[in-house]
């Protein structure tokens, strides 16, 4: 079968940790077709995969990124469009326009979308719209982590989520509520496919490898026990992102949050490891004097020690190992993030959602996350909740580790139906990467089963 493209935009930090297995998964495949390449029926049927990484630069911080890439052991983008900030109109403008003559040069089979970014947005309203050929030929689109919905249109993000799903030609969903939203919207069950949470793939290929960061030493939270310094204990402590613009760009908002972890910050030390944009806010609202500053990057110069309680203490941000070391070891996580509520519960880490609602019910039904709101009442309560009863949690179904492996499996199904619809051929039945096709084709078969008809 001749060789597939594919494409895969990313554009900002969260978008790394979902497009990683993914490329780590095509790296397998391309491993096992070379191996079994000889006297293979398998291996003859399914195509060789050409990986295009490419870049918007919509958040891009040089040393973060760096950081990211290594620890997710992607590769360079083979593309970086340097797009940079600007108003939503704006970046969204300006990475159609880079990337229209980028996907019209390589002509990928198929364009993998992750996330809910400007970058999913734009990339998609170009490749919905491009015409390769004569006969309107253009890139399937694939949107990983398809169906969620908060149902706040007030969100950027819920606009670019709603859009981009009903561009995508295969939707692939993490939890059934995203399989029952896009029921509601008019998707077709079959454009759907159930095969989980692919940022818990990495969490789950990174996890074991992120405790050896010494993240912990470095904020002095892991300390010697015992007057002759034998082992070593880590100190309760508090993990706090805050990013938000709804959040952090208005000064009673913030102040009203800041107010509401008062107990949080008495009881135990609060590390922040602060998103630039938050700390542009806090200058501006004149709020330094609430935080302890220790803006130096830990890899470089050490951060300092941060077992006093009464503070908040403000670090640069982290790299995902260090990252997600710090949050498993945390008593409790206060976030306004999406993807840290699937983290903390697969984590089984107790947290607290500084938000009036949530895109990810999974993690509230099956998970360890509670929604406080934004009031300092409702903060100060979900907090002492979460932490007088641990939230018990379960794995959400399918967050296994091979969310990828089903997403590559659908992915060249649907080429392979696509192309023999093309020549006139009956499609081939591809197996999934490796040599065990009796077990991916169960557990796609699992996704399949659980769509909503």
């Amino acid at each position: 079968m001749a060789k597939m493209k594919v494409m895969s935009v990313v554009g900002a930090r969260p978008n790394f940790m979902k497009v990683a297995p993914i490329v780590s998964t095509i790296r397998q495949h391309n491993f096992w077709k070379s191996t079994c390449a000889h006297g293979k029926s398998t291996a003859e049927e399914c195509p060789r995969i050409e990986h295009v990484l490419v870049h918007t630069g919509q958040h891009y911080d040089k040393l973060m990124s760096d950081s990211f890439f290594a620890d997710l052991k992607l590769p360079e983008p083979d593309i970086h469009l340097g797009v940079g900030s600007g108003s939503h109109a704006a970046q969204t403008a300006e990475i159609m326009r880079k990337f229209e003559p980028v996907l019209v040069q390589e002509r990928p089979d198929v364009l993998v979308l992750v996330g809910d970014v400007n970058s999913s947005l734009a990339c998609a309203l170009v490749a919905c719209k491009v015409s390769f050929d004569s006969k309107g030929s253009r890139p399937l689109i694939a949107h990983v982590e398809a169906g969620l919905r908060s149902f706040d249109r007030s969100m950027p993000e819920e606009i670019n989520r709603i859009i981009t799903d009903q561009l995508s030609d295969l939707l692939f969903v993490t939890e059934e509520s995203g399989i029952r939203n896009l029921a509601q919207e008019g998707v077709r069950a079959e454009k759907v496919h159930f095969v989980g949470n692919t940022m818990i793939d990495s969490l789950l290929a990174c996890k074991e490898k992120a405790q050896v960061s010494t993240i912990l030493d470095d904020l002095g939270l892991r300390i010697a026990r015992g007057d002759n310094g034998s082992g070593h204990h880590v100190v309760p402590y508090a993990l706090l992102t805050l990013h938000r613009p709804s959040n952090v760009d208005h000064r009673d908002t913030f102040l009203n949050i800041m107010e509401g972890l008062e107990e949080l910050v008495k009881e135990v030390p609060v590390v922040f490891p602060a998103h630039p944009r938050t700390q542009k806010r806090i200058t501006e609202f004149g709020l330094e004097g609430k935080f302890e500053w220790s803006l130096v990057r830990h890899e470089a110069a050490g951060i300092g020690a941060v077992r006093r309680c009464g503070a908040i203490r403000i670090t640069e941000p982290l790299g995902y190992l260090d990252f997600l070391c710090l949050m498993s070891k945390a008593t409790l996580v206060v976030t306004d993030s999406g993807g840290i509520q699937e983290e903390t519960t697969c984590l089984g880490v107790p947290c607290v959602t500084v938000r009036e609602n949530t895109e990810r019910p999974v993690t509230i039904a099956v998970g360890t996350n509670i929604l406080a709101g934004v009031t300092k009442e409702g903060i100060r309560a979900a907090i002492r909740g979460q932490l007088t009863s641990k939230p018990t949690a379960r794995a959400p179904e399918l967050w296994d580790g091979r969310s990828a492996e089903r997403i590559l499996d659908a992915i060249i199904r649907e080429v392979q139906a696509r192309r023999a619809v093309s020549n006139g051929t009956a499609a081939a039945a591809c197996g999934r990467v490796g040599p065990t096709n009796e077990t991916g084709s169960g557990a796609h078969r699992r996704g399949e089963q659980a769509r909503i008809p």
